[in-house]
């Protein structure tokens, strides 16, 4: 069969011949119909994620960056059972290929009336955003809530995700200027543009917080456009407050790691959280936040951009900036 191949780590998947997947004990085909070229395939692909065994370096000559190669990329798809059945699924055997193998616990149906590349862009990105707001952070009903990083995909179903758990005010901070200029639409009261001075940042970020300031903070960049936002919150006096924002840090597209000043930790009430593998709720949640989320999506209350492109194109979209717009390969 054909699939996106990773030959390398730090380098594009390649469309090369595979041998069919063999299913495992419990496990069945899929015939694949959709796969997203997601950030986490391609920070897995570039040996960086946690995910990674011994996070391999990029460096194709290296013994350990070998270890585990060739393989297929992707661990999210849809498709159809043997039954014909249309389904989301999950594999870590690769999921940008003509077949794949998942286990029927790691399959849900794509309701009726919504596309399979939209039903696959939308599952990572927007349960992501489903579970920072419906789990991890919780907001109370009214709360003010920033967006860092809300012009790429994930960050444009954050504002939305926001808003369908109760926040009152939604405020996107990002870079693409069109991106940017379509927030309003998803439900952004307010929005911040990264691309200026450090100064001006700082100050856009403490106008839009206000005297009651964020009370959640959805961030997946990290990085130098974080610490600019922590350094923002730091108050300089001994007033007393009792101030609460929580960063929920979420991805890591502007930075692997940031400096954190204590003060912002005293003075402005930070709590700094982190959403992912390691902090999931119980299975069932998580299926009721996704067959939420595809629901809405199917009705028309959330929305996702995509691209449709064929498998053998992946190399070509790999690396290109989504500017809100999920690739989804089609084999």
């Amino acid at each position: 069969m054909k699939a996106a191949v990773l030959q390398a780590y730090g380098q594009p998947p390649a469309y090369a011949d595979v041998p069919d997947p063999v299913p495992g004990p419990g496990e069945e085909v899929i015939e694949v119909t959709a796969a997203p070229v997601n950030n986490i395939d391609k920070v897995r692909a570039g040996g960086t994620h946690y995910s990674v065994p011994s996070r391999p370096p990029a460096d194709a000559s290296s013994a350990l960056a070998a270890t585990d190669l060739p393989k297929v990329v992707g661990v999210i798809g849809a498709g159809r059972r043997p039954g014909g059945q249309r389904v989301l699924f999950g594999a870590e055997g690769g999921t940008m290929a003509q077949y794949a193998t998942a286990r029927p616990e790691y399959t849900f149906p794509v309701p009726d009336g919504l596309d399979d590349a939209a039903a696959a862009a939308a599952w990572n990105p927007g349960l992501s955003a489903w579970l920072l707001f419906g789990w991890r952070a919780r907001p109370e009903p009214g709360a003010t809530v920033l967006v860092l990083g809300a012009t790429g995909v994930t960050g444009r179903l954050a504002v939305q995700a926001a808003r369908r758990h109760g926040a009152g005010r939604v405020v996107a901070a990002g870079r693409n200027p069109d991106s940017l200029a379509a927030l309003p639409a998803l439900g952004a009261d307010a929005v911040i543009s990264l691309s200026q001075p450090d100064a001006g940042l700082a100050a856009a970020f403490a106008a839009e917080a206000g005297d009651s300031g964020y009370d959640v903070v959805a961030d997946y960049l990290w990085g130098h456009p974080t610490e600019v936002f922590v350094g923002s919150l730091i108050r300089e006096d001994i007033q007393v407050r009792s101030l609460r924002t929580r960063l929920v840090q979420a991805g890591e597209m502007a930075g692997a790691g940031i400096a954190l000043p204590a003060a912002a930790l005293r003075s402005a009430g930070l709590e700094v959280l982190g959403t992912g593998t390691g902090t999931m709720p119980p299975a069932d949640r998580i299926g009721a936040m996704l067959t939420d989320l595809m629901q809405r999506l199917a009705s028309g209350e959330v929305s996702i951009e995509t691209e449709r492109v064929p498998l053998a194109d992946v190399a070509a979209v790999w690396s290109r900036d989504q500017r809100g717009r999920r690739p989804v390969l089609i084999p």
